[in-house]
């Protein structure tokens, strides 16, 4: 499990595709210590296992699932990306629960600067905006943010200066793709009124879920 406090940004030292499949090898620092093989580390948001380390990087392979799911097959030799270590049984939750398991990817739309803050905007499926609630948590690229709005299209949250600089998501532009994990809590809510598929009353039931899901989002 991981908090989406981004510990370090890391670059790739070199990447291996075949197909859909290979390994990552990341250069890094913080992450390092205390790591050994087989453990966890969240890359932009995808919890990798480390296959090997060096003193200076580490290594973890790439399934053809994460390739499809995430943006993990765009990363070159010399991209930044996100790194967080699994959180210690002692450490602090500082985000909120991410899984490393992304559920999709979005779109940045623009990126807008209000005072000392900035706005970022991101184009998603209806899949993952029906998970997505207004002040709720999202995890991008990796990062525990904080809905500020939504829409039928996008929605947008807002960065403080130190998010900017201790991730790489100021430095990504309009266009680009992006990693993302809705708010777990949500996905186990739909799962357990049936998936808005046909369960006790077949559509009777489905509309009452439907209710239900848009009463918590706000709607």
């Amino acid at each position: 499990m991981f908090t989406g406090i981004i510990e370090e940004i890391g670059t790739v030292k070199k990447i291996s595709l075949g197909g859909n499949s290979g390994s990552l090898e990341i250069m890094a620092k913080k992450v390092l210590d205390g790591t050994s093989v087989g453990d966890s580390i969240a890359v932009n948001g995808v919890c990798l296992t480390v296959t090997s380390k060096t003193s200076s990087s580490f290594t973890a392979d790439v399934m053809a699932e994460t390739v499809r799911r995430s943006s993990l097959g765009q990363l070159s030799s010399g991209s930044h990306v996100n790194l967080e270590r699994a959180l210690a049984a002692n450490g602090r939750f500082g985000g909120h629960i991410v899984s490393g398991h992304i559920d999709g990817t979005g779109i940045i739309s623009r990126l807008q600067a209000e005072e000392n803050a900035v706005w970022v905007h991101i184009k998603a499926g209806g899949e993952l905006l029906r998970f997505i609630v207004e002040k709720g948590s999202i995890a991008i690229d990796g990062i525990s943010l904080t809905v500020a709005g939504i829409s039928e299209t996008e929605f947008s949250v807002s960065v403080i200066p130190h998010t900017g600089q201790e991730t790489t998501l100021l430095s990504r532009k309009a266009g680009d793709k992006v990693n993302l994990e809705t708010d777990i809590i949500g996905k186990y809510v739909e799962k357990l009124l049936g998936g808005g598929t046909r369960s006790g009353s077949g559509s009777v039931q489905s509309e009452k879920n439907d209710k239900f899901l848009s009463w918590l989002a706000g709607d």
